[in-house]
């Protein structure tokens, strides 16, 4: 099993930051260059069902269930499975004190949100192109990277709203 956790403080208010991260149309942008498109097909109350198409033009389905009000979200991929035989994610998101950017936003004092993405997930026996725990590299690098275009889009919103 394949289990990775990575998390970034970003110095804006939590409504902001959930209702940005959890925009699913404004993935594009906050992937870097990891989807070419995002598309919601259904939303019913908390439950989004969206397909995520890579450049590669490979496409699957996910569903999202957003728990606002208790600050995290659960999500697993559905259709195709492969290469995984699940994959399962959870994004959690925590007050911490914010930083020096509480001035500019004029908030004092200013409370920053942790935003904690932890995956699970098993590959499919029938995937012998990488391991696992190079999956979980992967995962690891590109959640790190993508952390830091989430925390520099939603900062600058957070300033322009200001």
């Amino acid at each position: 099993m394949g289990h990775t956790v990575n998390s970034i403080v970003i110095n804006a208010p939590y409504e902001l930051v959930f209702d940005i991260s959890n925009k699913i149309e404004r993935w594009t942008e906050l992937f870097g260059k990891e989807y070419a498109s995002a598309d919601v097909l259904e939303q019913k109350g908390n439950e989004i069902t969206f397909r995520l198409t890579d450049e590669d033009k490979k496409s699957w389905v996910s569903k999202r269930w957003l728990f606002k009000d208790l600050k995290f979200e659960y999500a697993q991929r559905c259709d195709p499975l492969f290469p995984f035989h699940y994959m399962k994610i959870v994004w959690y998101y925590t007050e911490v004190e914010g930083s020096s950017l509480h001035e500019k936003l004029g908030t004092v004092p200013f409370k920053g949100i942790k935003m904690t993405w932890i995956q699970d997930f098993e590959m499919d026996p029938k995937f012998t192109k990488f391991t696992a725990e190079q999956i979980e590299g992967f995962i690891n690098k590109h959640s790190q990277d993508n952390m830091k275009i989430f925390k520099k889009v939603i900062e600058a919103e957070a300033l322009a709203e200001k």
